[in-house]
């Protein structure tokens, strides 16, 4: 995988990195402190963070003890006594960053411990320091060599490294001595450069740089003698004089020493060759053309965009290294991009940094294609660029055509760049591109100009908003401390302005207004979407403001496009597709799309993938307004009940496909007149809910908001079991709160109790039992009260599983088995099937093997039967362990792996991990230790990701005894450890007892008896008060066992 990131040279700066391990993470230091893995840039949670993990990298590779890093962090003051955590703290959570998916009892490879201390661990060519220096020793080489193009090309690339002083985001290291060497190694880099530029002829491309490097050190005798030598290389002896005479009087007054051999010898060069030049009368410059630089001054603060600075760079500018496919064609880039993303920005940095490579000018114009004026027509800006070409106003044409014409013919031949800033329209910028190949044209516009990209040849770059971390530094540049003082607040307040950067710039004006208030203040000053825009208008700058800059675009739009806008703004989800956006506009799917394709291309609405469409925040609020203010009560209102219809009946028809055996228990819905997209497989549903379903969850929420409760309640019901499988407890317990609200208010006591069980299994899900048992108690009790046998029979169920889980297997066994005979009654297989399998894992755990045998086989027939592929999959688990504990290994298996392969096909990510821990301990019996370890991390892995507390329980478990049968105690007494404080916490007994029994294994290893005793003590006290088998075996046969169950 290529992790490599283009410079502003539009050089590769990075190689090839593998798919995985520490070979994905990349870290940059020269600039602002940035880390990578994958190609996605991390974001930190502290500048402590950020301040070791520069530290450590400015090392490259050295490792540093934590008192070096102590001393560093607390230069100027008495560390604290906690000083050594905090650095533990900040590596820790490094680490978590860097390598997500490491292993726990593993060593990190990033930053691995070095004795009493911490390095970094990528590879040389993952971070930007190592890549620098190897560069820049090449570079020298060729130049020992007289391989003076290839120097050129290697001194290039080492510099576009470099993204501002190094470590600037880190204020307490500015001054560390290795800063300050470091930032000397660039000076010292740009003067080779420049040497090696002047040598080549290469004057007008360096003189940017070697401008900044005299600027930047005005003392530098070296650095003032190169730029004098390059203005004498370009003919510039004027300019070559003035910088001599400005260096050498700040010599005199500030150090009282007068200019050195190099410096005074680069003069004498200047001069002398003025001398023995021919005498000449003065040019005649009647004819000359003018050469003009209409470029407005560049942006302060700028940050960012590298790929995109890179690519102009290849695109305009570099003809002979990427050639393009017609080089008599005109060059022409598209920056295209919604309101406030920087377009014009991102232009006017480039001009000026490529400024140089066009020595006959640049010509700006703003078209004001979405201005409070009127657009700029063709014409005007073509009478003004001649008139700056230096035609006089007279023999300017009036005519359209005549007047391009002439414009193309002053710039025949010349070497020139052509801003045209804020175009509306192709009609408007096509008049205004020349015919001569040797000029470049770069066009701004919210609208992608696609007819300039078919017919004229141009590129187009579509300018997305800023990252978090450009956000913030961004903001950075602005506040400077007080980002520093506050990071969790900028990264708030980066997030509040949608990371646009006109809403960042805005926002950072406001925060200046309030000198002595904390950002995160105005962070919740800007949580409301519309206070939001009012902030947010820039003292009301028509030019400025976020609601008037976007309402430029919206003004510009067709009628029906307008319209479509606005409807969007209130719908509740973060995207949307085609069927749903047809629903909302009251059309059929295909003319949705090309409403959505219109708003696209004038950038109101992005497309995210997928086929769907999305918008940031700011543009959200504005649409909403928009909204309320164009459209009338009852359309918006009508349009908000289509969506409600739309989403019920396609989220219907998804679980139809993906849970056929329970269809029966859900109530028919009314086909709404958009319908939902083709889903003929399961994975076809579950591909559209994934996609759909935080639209599905703020749809259900909105709908109990405004009153709908019977779409709030449906769509909580019918959503449960996918939330369920998928371990989205978040979105679902958010749904059940609120549909449960609609329910109790419409007096509806049968959905009430629906709703409870619900509620009650999300609960359980995350191991918070005694919740849960509460609400399925109510609704055992409101389902008799009303009759309701299906209710009550699947309240019965979900409270003996959970009663199970606590250890109560008496009580869980009673209530499966009344749930079980409700089911039987009711001719409910799909509830049969669950119960008995159920009730088949109790008896399984209370050791009665044959009975529970019978159920669980009873209930995986019965769930294949019914296409109840996940109720299969539960069964076939519990029957693997059953197995298991039989000593048939080889079934255990078969049946686990069974259980895979359905738990995979249904996307039941908790159910995958009990597969996957069922059969890590079918090979750990197996003797087969290292497949064991792997199935059983995968499991653990999937657990915490989906928040499936109990289960996380049993595999720490797992995990302890695989650990211990590799003979590795101190890991194995670790995982047991946090088994048994989870399992506490969570009310789980059964797991506390294995946990103390392994507790016990790993401190008799370690010739602790004492504790070994006390541990098998706690486990065996467990087991007989749960009545479970293993209260009867001793402490060698568990050992035995790997797992009892």
């Amino acid at each position: 995988m290529v992790v490599a990131h283009e410079s502003a040279y539009g050089v590769s700066v990075f190689g090839e990195s593998g798919d995985g391990g520490v070979d994905t993470v990349r870290l940059e230091i020269l600039g602002s402190v940035r880390a990578w893995r994958g190609g996605h840039q991390i974001a930190f949670s502290s500048p402590g963070q950020r301040a070791v993990l520069g530290l450590l990298a400015l090392a490259a590779g050295r490792p540093m003890t934590r008192a070096e890093i102590i001393d560093v962090l607390w230069d100027d003051s008495e560390p604290p006594a906690t000083a050594t955590n905090v650095i533990q703290t900040h590596v820790k959570n490094l680490r978590r960053l860097l390598e997500p998916d490491r292993r726990t009892h593993t060593a990190s490879a990033v930053l691995p411990r070095v004795g009493d201390g911490y390095a970094v661990g990528v590879p040389a060519r993952n971070l930007d320091l190592c890549v620098f220096r190897e560069l820049a020793g090449a570079a020298s080489e060729a130049y020992r060599r007289d391989d003076l193009a290839g120097s050129v090309r290697l001194w290039q690339r080492a510099l576009a490294l470099w993204r501002a002083e190094p470590l600037v985001d880190v204020p307490s290291l500015a001054g560390h001595p290795k800063v300050v060497a470091l930032a000397e190694e660039r000076r010292a880099a740009v003067r080779r450069y420049g040497e090696v530029m002047i040598a080549v002829g290469g004057a007008a491309d360096v003189l940017p740089a070697l401008e900044e490097l005299a600027a930047g050190s005005p003392l530098d005798e070296t650095a003032q003698a190169l730029l004098i030598r390059a203005y004498h290389a370009l003919g510039r002896r004027d300019r070559a004089v003035t910088v001599y005479r400005a260096v050498r009087r700040r010599l005199v007054e500030e150090l009282g020493v007068e200019p050195g051999p190099e410096l005074a010898g680069a003069y004498r060069d200047a001069l002398r060759t003025a001398e023995t030049a021919a005498p000449a009368t003065a040019p005649d410059t009647r004819d000359a053309p003018a050469v003009p630089a209409q470029l407005p001054a560049d942006v302060p603060g700028f940050c960012g965009r590298s790929a995109e600075l890179a690519r102009l760079d290849r695109l305009l500018v570099r003809p002979a290294q990427h050639a393009r496919p017609d080089p008599s064609t005109v060059p022409v880039v598209v920056l295209s991009g919604t309101a406030g993303v920087g377009k014009t920005a991102l232009a006017l940095r480039w001009g000026h940094h490529a400024r140089h490579r066009f020595p006959d000018g640049q010509l700006y114009v703003n078209l004001r294609g979405y201005d409070v004026d009127r657009p700029m027509p063709p014409q005007e800006a073509l009478a003004g660029f001649l008139r700056a070409l230096g035609v006089p106003g007279t023999e300017v044409p009036f005519d359209l055509d005549e007047c391009a014409a002439r414009y193309r013919s002053a710039l025949d031949g010349r070497r020139m760049l052509i801003v045209l800033d804020n175009a509306a329209s192709v009609e408007q910028a096509r008049p205004l591109l020349p015919g001569s190949a040797s000029c470049a044209v770069l066009v701004t516009s919210r609208n992608t100009l696609a007819g300039l990209v078919a017919r004229d040849g141009a590129e187009r770059i579509e300018l997305g908003l800023l990252t978090s971390a450009d956000s913030v530094e961004l903001l950075w540049r602005t506040l400077g401390e007080r980002v520093a003082r506050e990071p969790a607040a900028a990264a708030a307040l980066a997030e509040r302005c949608a990371h646009l950067p006109l809403a960042l710039r805005v926002a950072a004006e406001l925060v200046l207004t309030r000198p002595t208030a904390p950002l995160a203040v105005l962070v919740a000053e800007l949580a409301d979407q519309q206070h939001r825009l009012r902030l947010l208008d820039a003292g009301g700058d028509p030019r400025t403001g976020v609601r008037a800059v976007l309402s430029w675009s919206y003004q510009q739009l067709p009628s029906a496009a307008a319209r479509a806008f606005r409807m969007l703004g209130p719908h509740p989800g973060p995207d949307v597709d085609r069927y749903a956006a047809a629903a909302l506009f009251d059309t059929e799917p295909e003319p949705a799309r090309h409403l959505l394709d219109t708003l696209a291309r004038a950038n109101l609405v992005q497309t995210a993938g997928n086929h769907r469409y999305t918008f940031h925040d700011l543009l959200r609020a504005y649409a909403t307004e928009r909204c309320a203010a164009d459209e009338p009560a009852s359309a918006a209102d009508a349009a908000a009940d289509r969506l409600f219809d739309y989403e019920l009946a396609a989220a219907t028809t998804a679980i139809d496909t993906l849970y056929p055996a329970e269809r029966h228990r859900r109530a028919p819905v009314h086909r709404p007149p958009v319908p939902p997209p083709p889903m003929p497989d399961p994975q076809a549903a579950r591909e559209w809910l994934d996609a759909e379903r935080p639209t599905l969850v703020a749809t259900a929420v909105r709908a109990a908001e405004r009153g709908r409760s019977a779409h709030a309640v449906r769509l909580t019901l019918t959503l449960l079991r996918y939330l369920e499988s998928g371990g989205y407890f978040a979105d679902a317990e958010r749904m059940h709160t609120h549909a449960l609200a609609a329910a109790r208010q419409d007096g509806d006591r049968v959905t009430e109790a629906h709703l409870l069980t619900g509620l009650a299994v999300m609960y359980a899900q995350q191991g918070r039992y005694a919740p849960s048992i509460a609400r399925l108690r109510e609704a055992v009790a409101l389902s008799r009260e009303n009759g309701d046998s299906a209710g009550e029979a699947r309240a019965l169920g979900n409270l003996g599983h959970v009663q199970q889980r606590q250890g109560r297997y008496d009580e869980a066994a009673e209530a499966l088995r009344a749930a079980l005979l409700l089911c039987r009654r009711a001719g409910d297989p799909a509830g049969e099937a669950r119960a008995g399998g159920n009730l088949g894992h109790v008896l399984l755990r209370q050791g009665n093997y044959r009975e529970a045998g019978v159920h669980l086989r009873t209930a995986a027939v019965l769930c294949r039967r019914i296409a109840d592929a996940t109720g299969e999959a539960y069964a076939l688990t519990s029957l693997g362990d059953l197995h298991l504990r039989a000593g048939r290994l080889r079934t255990a298996a078969g049946r686990h792996r069974r259980a895979l392969a359905l738990f995979e096909a249904v996307g039941d990510r908790a159910g995958r991990a009990l597969a996957l821990d069922g059969l890590g301990r079918v090979r750990l019996r197996q003797g087969d230790h290292e497949s064991a370890l792997e199935l059983v991390e995968q499991a653990l892995t999937l657990l915490r990701r989906v928040g499936e507390r109990a289960g996380e329980a049993a595999s720490t478990n797992s995990l302890g005894e695989i650990l211990h049968r590799l003979g590795r105690p101190e890991p194995a007494r670790a995982q047991h450890s946090g088994a048994l404080s989870l399992a506490t916490e969570i009310g789980d007994a059964y797991e506390q007892a294995r946990a103390h029994a392994g507790l016990s294994r790993a401190y008799r290893a370690a010739g602790d008896d004492g504790r070994a005793e006390t541990h098998w003590s706690s486990a065996n006290a467990l087991y007989r008060m749960l009545g479970v088998p293993e209260a009867a075996e001793s402490p060698d046969r568990l050992a035995v066992l790997g797992r009892p169950s």
